[in-house]
């Protein structure tokens, strides 16, 4: 039997989850179909989610269609919620973006579809709740051809949309100029007017779907069933099934890590090859042991001792295991998909007591979630978290009280920047020197790299020149300390060469043991590392750069020069504007800091006919005085301070 593992994505509220349960009842796994209102669906297990109505975490179901079983993964739609969806990109054969009849396409769609095109990922489309009233089928899939892609066929029409009895009729033809444009046989046939047999468009529509060059749109209703059957058919025939050798060498990623009733973790992981076993150690993840696996079958999670290519299972035993940790070698990249948190807030225990089990219960989530990034702040004994939006930090709050018992508030919400080097800075001290307390000589050299390079760090000196845990230890403390760079932000595609190394060798005293003072330690080197790399970073200097959202908004064509004065206003640039009759559509770039603002004053702006959709669009230099952040670490900028807190010995 093929294995396909399948992802369901959407805006929030388009209906992801209903069609969830009702792709399960429609396949047999349950004989009811769960409702989101009642908060009964087999996906959004939660308490939170029921509590919310929505999807806060991935969940694995699995049905069997012929003879294809689907692990079926459904995401949230929220984008607060965002990196969820990430994690699940990187372990699909295909995908199901789901678009609502009446509120058609939306900016979180539009996001999804690019990821999901820039992937490669195949892709089938849903125009769900045609059975709503409002519902306008014609107008959707004109939208969906302008704003997500050209590269559409229609599998069929809806009847009596807008109604209960709304019904989708499959078409027994298929669109052959759209298959066309990548079949040169095709395309000669359909210059020529002939009479293209039905199954040559089929094998032809199944092949170009599979290879994500077109996307078949079925139509329906998760409510009714309308149109459902359909599409399961889709699933089956016209996406492809996993790859993988389940004799070749183990390889996989870990995309979801959760807590059992007993606190143990469980990790979810995607093998693309070879077979892991009860008792296996993982290869790449600290060789720990897996104690147990699960599988999915049939709707539900059960036993196994073994997980093979293809396949998903669930892991026990991995103490250790973190989401994104790879099994072997990785066969897929684990770049991101999606753009980072752009908010931070400091997290306050309501309880001076609870600060400890504070730290504890965040650095689980962290676990869940790596992206909301724990900075823990020394001077001032607190933990900041990064996040996406007021629902996320809100779901953290309540998540904090219900399975942890602590009560907590955020400050100091904050729009996350970032620094940039401005030119080339270097530095060094050597041992020896009058005012480096440290047996260890350093040297380091800071240039700027491509956008999207991160921090890329380089030996210029021998790698023989010192023991390995040495250079080990300054790759860590240059890592660290670019956590925060000359105005406190994390400073990102930078460039670091190590120019100079040094260091004594381990020396013993007569008697024979050994004697600290006179040999160099790793400690030497990291505690070292700070002051040099930012001498270096000085003398580079930063830039700080700010994200920048891509706005779109539909308004009233009266309202068009108020609207485009508050966006100015708000350090907004308009790019782009279009007037159909009595709407607008306005589209541009504004500071992410700005964004709540908009949102806030577009009602009063527009008699509250304006609609506002943003999504990330890139990191530019913030105009004006750059905002500072306060550090939260030794501060290696201030050499006297640095060492009075860090150096244990002096010169």
């Amino acid at each position: 039997m093929r294995t396909l593992n399948l992802g369901i994505l959407a805006h929030v509220d388009a209906g992801k989850t209903s069609l969830t349960e009702r792709l399960l009842h429609t396949a047999g796994v349950i004989d009811q179909v769960g409702s989101v209102d009642r908060g009964d669906t087999r996906t959004d297990s939660l308490a939170l989610e029921r509590q919310r109505g929505i999807t806060i975490k991935s969940a694995v179901v699995s049905f069997v269609v012929g003879d294809v079983a689907v692990n079926l993964i459904d995401t949230p739609g929220h984008p607060d919620f965002i990196a969820e969806v990430e994690r699940v990109l990187n372990v699909l054969d295909g995908a199901v973006l789901v678009i609502s009849a009446v509120e058609g396409v939306q900016a979180q769609t539009r996001v999804l579809m690019r990821t999901l095109q820039r992937l490669g990922i195949p892709t089938l489309v849903f125009v769900n709740k045609v059975d709503r009233r409002g519902a306008q089928v014609d107008r959707v899939l004109q939208d969906i051809a302008d704003k997500l892609t050209p590269a559409i066929v229609p599998m069929g029409a809806v009847l009596d949309a807008g109604t209960r009895s709304a019904a989708f009729a499959p078409h027994t033809a298929v669109a052959v100029d759209v298959l066309a444009e990548h079949d040169d046989a095709l395309l000669a046939g359909y210059v020529a007017d002939e009479a293209i047999p039905p199954g040559r468009l089929h094998r032809a529509l199944a092949e170009q779907a599979k290879q994500a060059l077109v996307h078949p749109v079925y139509c329906g209703s998760a409510t009714t069933g309308a149109g459902v059957p359909s599409l399961v058919e889709g699933i089956a025939e016209l996406l492809p099934a996993a790859e993988g050798d389940a004799d070749g060498p183990t390889t996989g990623t870990v995309f979801k890590v959760e807590r059992g009733p007993a606190g143990e973790k469980i990790a979810y992981a995607r093998m693309f090859s070879g077979t892991l076993r009860t008792r296996d150690r993982l290869p790449g993840c600290d060789e720990q042991k897996v104690t147990a696996i699960s599988v999915f079958d049939r709707g539900a999670a059960t036993r196994s001792d073994s997980v093979s290519a293809g396949h998903i299972g669930k892991l026990w035993g991995l103490t250790d295991v973190r989401v994104g940790d790879a099994i072997g070698t990785p066969q897929r990249s684990s770049e991101h998909h999606f753009a980072p948190p752009t908010l931070e807030a400091a997290v306050v225990p309501r309880r001076h007591a609870d600060k400890g089990a504070l730290h504890v219960a965040l650095t689980q989530l962290a676990e869940q979630d790596p992206l909301i990034d724990l900075r823990q702040d020394d001077v001032r004994q607190e933990i900041s978290v990064s996040l996406y939006g007021e629902v996320q930090k809100e779901v953290v709050q309540a998540t904090l009280a219900a399975e942890f018992g602590i009560d907590v508030d955020f400050r100091d919400t904050i729009t996350i920047c970032v620094e940039r080097p401005l030119g080339t800075g270097a530095a060094v001290e050597a041992i020896g020197d009058e005012h480096n307390p440290f047996l260890a000589t350093v040297g380091l050299q800071v240039e700027p790299a491509p956008s999207g390079a991160g921090v890329d760090f380089q030996l210029g000196v021998e790698l023989g020149s010192m023991p390995p845990a040495f250079f080990t230890a300054v790759e860590e403390a240059v890592r660290n300390t670019l956590r925060q760079g000359l105005c406190g932000w994390q400073v990102t595609d930078c460039a670091v060469t190590m120019t100079h190394a040094g260091y004594w060798a381990r020396q013993s005293r007569a008697h024979g043991t050994f004697d600290k003072s006179m040999s160099s330690t790793a400690g030497d080197f990291r505690n070292l590392t700070p002051l040099v790399l930012m001498s270096a970073l000085r003398r580079a200097g930063t830039a700080v750069h700010e994200p920048l959202h891509r706005f779109h908004l539909d308004i009233p064509s009266e309202a068009l020069s108020t609207v485009a004065r508050a966006v100015a206003r708000l350090q907004g640039v308009p790019q782009a504007t279009t007037t159909r009759g009595a709407s607008c559509q306005l589209e541009g770039e504004l500071p992410a800091a700005h964004v709540h603002e908009l949102q806030q004053k577009l009602p009063g702006l527009t008699r509250g006919e304006g609609v506002l959709e943003t999504w990330f669009a890139r990191y530019a230099p913030v105009r004006g005085e750059p905002p500072a952040r306060p550090r939260a670490d030794h501060n290696p900028l201030d050499r006297e301070e640095y060492l009075l807190r860090v150096a244990h010995r002096t010169a």
